[in-house]
């Protein structure tokens, strides 16, 4: 049987800064995208596909406040599971007309991913992750004053909600996402980071919160016991001192020598910082990972391009 890869990818695979956010931009983004994917599976590597949602859920919380007069606004946990089927449906038919074209008998299926916290993590008492629309501060104190929400000033561009990030500790669609992919189906799972839940009392109940999308993939590609975790992003790989006349790209970075640039700063914390740490994590529990772009992906499996983490 082939090796079994989680493709993370970051949100510039599906919407690109400079653009608006329409479907068709997006579709035109997903297809190149599952046109690099669709590699891989013609050479037999198991693809699971991961996904960021910042801009989309970001625009879904928008079209809510925006009319929140009007229809009840959803939680955010809700907004993710929007986002999830909104980008599950756009690689799904995609990814299914490229294996057509291509003569490849597989199935592709998204599957709405809940993602297990734990309701005593520390970062419940601090909620540090801005999401949604930026509004004016008395917009922002207005709100704050008719619900437990909090909101703060963010970079000098308005102010914006504030989130718990806990840490994701269990996939709950585990079992099934692994009985498709053994099947040999393409599956999209754990989109955003997932929908964060706890559990209480036995049951399962969605949180106010956003999980790091990297960390999540991590875990899934753990949880799933796959080969290779790839996390594709927009610079061809991993730098230290990033932007400086110095800089150097990494070709093989040791567990050990990401933890010591890690603790130095030298990532960003909003950008490689969580990528790194999540690439880190899944080779400490006996996997491989590669910090590769898209256009690199197939270089990067083969290990010619791309940041590749290795134990000691």
């Amino acid at each position: 049987m082939g090796k079994t890869i989680v493709v993370a990818l970051g949100g510039n695979a599906i919407l690109q800064p400079t653009q608006k956010g329409t479907f068709e931009e997006q579709m035109i983004n997903v297809e190149k995208t599952c046109l690099h994917i669709v590699k891989l599976i013609k050479e037999g590597y198991k693809v699971i596909i991961t996904h960021g949602n910042g801009p989309q859920v970001g625009n879904i919380l928008v079209q809510h406040m925006e009319a929140r007069n009007k229809v009840p606004s959803m939680p955010l946990f809700v907004c993710g599971a929007e986002s999830q089927g909104l980008l599950g449906y756009m690689i799904t038919q995609t990814m299914t007309n490229i294996l057509r074209k291509e003569g490849i008998n597989k199935q592709v299926c998204t599957i709405l991913t809940q993602v297990m916290v734990d309701k005593n993590d520390p970062a419940f008492e601090n909620p540090t992750k801005p999401v949604g629309a930026f509004v004016s501060k008395e917009e922002a104190e207005e709100i704050m004053s008719q619900t437990e929400e909090k909101w703060i000033e963010d970079s000098g561009r308005g102010w914006r909600k504030v989130v718990y990030s806990p840490k994701p500790k269990k996939i709950v669609e585990l079992a099934i996402i692994k009985a498709l992919v053994d099947q040999g189906n393409i599956v999209i799972a754990g989109g955003g980071g997932g929908i964060p839940v706890i559990e209480e009392d036995g049951e399962l109940k969605g949180v106010e919160a956003v999980i790091d999308k990297d960390s999540a993939g991590s875990l899934l590609a753990q949880q799933m016991g796959a080969d290779l975790f790839m996390v594709l992003t927009d610079v061809a790989q991993v730098a230290i001192n990033f932007g400086k006349p110095n800089q150097k790209n990494l070709d093989i970075v040791t567990t050990d020598q990401a933890r010591q640039y890690l603790k130095e700063g030298q990532f960003g914390s909003g950008s490689m910082g969580p990528k790194v740490e999540a690439a880190v994590a899944f080779v400490e529990r006996g996997g491989s990972s590669v910090i590769a772009s898209l256009e690199k992906l197939g270089e990067a499996v083969q290990g010619t391009a791309g940041t590749r983490f290795v134990k000691e």
